[in-house]
């Protein structure tokens, strides 16, 4: 058995704001709360990027219209004792769609981890 770092992207969105980084703001906090309660942070919530069509250049993915956001969050995990990269990514997603239900949910990445071999 492995561990995993897996990385999600997620689709986010936020109503009734006019700024981009106040649509940022409220996402990654909304999401971060549902997910890392009771003061156990096991899933990481950043604000994801996307590459600019014509130069490249990443930027931040989020886009507003009608007063209404649409924010891609990226929300690694890390996975403990999994059989293979689709069995990380299959607990994963479960664990995080349990706490984010109705919110779009893809695995865009998973990288298997060393494990900590710490014993004395």
């Amino acid at each position: 058995m492995s561990d995993y770092l897996v990385a999600m992207e997620a689709a986010w969105l936020v109503r009734d704001v006019d700024d981009i980084d106040d649509a940022i703001g409220v996402a990654v906090s909304e999401a971060g709360k549902r997910l890392n309660q009771k003061n156990k942070e096991y899933v990481d919530v950043e604000v994801g990027v996307t590459g600019c069509p014509a130069c490249g250049e990443p930027f931040d993915s989020a886009f507003i219209a009608a007063n209404t956001a649409l924010v891609g969050l990226l929300l690694e995990i890390d996975i403990f004792n999994a059989d293979t990269e689709e069995h990380a990514a299959r607990i994963a997603k479960s664990e995080v769609g349990g706490a984010l239900r109705d919110v779009p949910l893809s695995v865009i990445e998973i990288v298997e981890t060393e494990a900590d071999d710490d014993e004395n």
